[in-house]
């Protein structure tokens, strides 16, 4: 449960993520970045493009540490239902050794 939570939350910080530097506005203006510069007015002259670039810093931040933490917990799970896995998989061929016998 709380994986599949985490998981919606990286994702939408992947699409935040994906947008926010797509607006930005770059020094050759190509791409989405001359569209975005019309959003930067709304934060004075200068002010918006430091915004942009500290809230894509920080996105990315959680972006790397998101993707490290659910590594980390699937891991963990995966190895829990291996060892689950393993041990049925013991006890089926257990039985069938004792039918046969």
């Amino acid at each position: 449960m709380l994986y599949g939570f985490l998981l919606c939350l990286y994702f939408l910080n992947c699409i935040l993520l994906v947008l926010l530097v797509l607006l930005q506005k770059t020094k050759s203006s190509l791409g989405f970045g001359a569209l975005g510069g019309g959003a930067q007015m709304l934060f004075g002259g200068g002010g918006g493009q430091d915004l942009f670039q500290k809230v894509t810093w920080i996105l990315g931040a959680c972006f790397m540490i998101g993707s490290l933490g659910l590594a980390l917990m699937k891991s963990r799970q995966s190895r829990e239902f291996r060892y689950i896995k393993t041990e049925t998989a013991q006890a089926a061929s257990r039985d069938t050794q004792h039918n046969n016998a």
